[in-house]
């Protein structure tokens, strides 16, 4: 009966989340418009799809992706696992930012894998390849993100390991950025700044955020209300760097083919 209950609470706060968008929408068409709703029936069953949608979502986040995500952050910042023993004599304090060189590994492979994943990302692909007529790959885009999602957050747990303040990291990184933007292509500079905002998204944060706290927690001297959050921050920054990173890649390439076929 669990279960039950928990769907239940599920389905009737996603019910309550979407309620004031079903109100605007409809509001607005009804009394702002002021013409009927076309398809309504098809609009309707679209919202009831949507409803049970996130509901199952949800409730596969809390009974398997944040108890995933904790699990797997406890195990791999166990300092006994770090450091190839379980001698209850050993120091955690012993270890360098070298020794935590799987959590560097994993955290790449799951912020890899979780953007690529991100639905909120395959729908700015989607729509950045219909507009551009093909100019922009989706795969090129959600690959282009999904490494600066990576990269970041392997940064971001060596900040935490090191113990180094966030804001000069956020602070390079922005001016990198800036300096990035006067060079890149200019059709791509919105979308690369759009993409920095949709990997912060259902699937991402999760894991992302569950990793941070896990390994903050392990650290000796690492306080995790201080040192546990910022990941998701450097999730958002770096995959601007990589979207327009990859567009001027692609330009270099057209310009390179264009001068060997002269």
């Amino acid at each position: 009966m669990n279960w039950l209950n928990d769907i239940f609470s599920i389905l009737l706060g996603t019910i309550t989340d979407i309620a004031p968008i079903v109100g605007i929408i409809f509001g607005f068409q009804l009394l702002v418009i002021r013409k009927p709703i076309p398809h309504t029936k098809q609009v309707i069953i679209g919202f009831i799809y949507v409803t049970i949608g996130l509901s199952l979502f949800l409730l596969g986040l809390e009974k398997a992706l944040f108890p995933l995500g904790k699990t797997m952050a406890e195990q791999l910042t166990d300092p006994a696992f770090i450091a190839g023993t379980a001698s209850e004599d050993f120091d955690p304090a012993n270890l360098v930012w070298s020794d935590y060189s799987w959590v560097y590994v994993f955290a790449f492979l799951v912020g890899f894998a979780t953007t690529i994943a991100e639905p909120s990302l395959i729908a700015v692909a989607i729509k950045a390849n219909q507009v551009s007529s093909g100019a922009i790959g989706i795969w090129g885009l959600r690959i282009a993100v999904a490494f600066g999602v990576a990269f970041g957050i392997s940064l971001g747990c060596y900040r935490i390991v090191v113990g180094d303040p966030i804001h000069w990291y956020i602070i390079v990184g922005y001016i990198g950025v800036v300096i990035q933007t006067s060079f890149a292509p200019k059709m791509i500079i919105p979308l690369a700044y759009d993409s920095g905002g949709v990997t912060t998204s259902t699937v991402t944060v999760p894991l992302v955020a569950a990793l941070g706290l896990g390994l903050s927690a392990s650290v000796p001297g690492r306080n995790p209300l201080l040192d546990g959050f910022g990941l998701i921050a450097f999730a958002s920054l770096f995959p601007i760097m990589s979207v327009m990173a990859y567009a001027q890649l692609a330009q270099l390439r057209s310009w390179l083919g264009k001068r060997q076929r002269k």
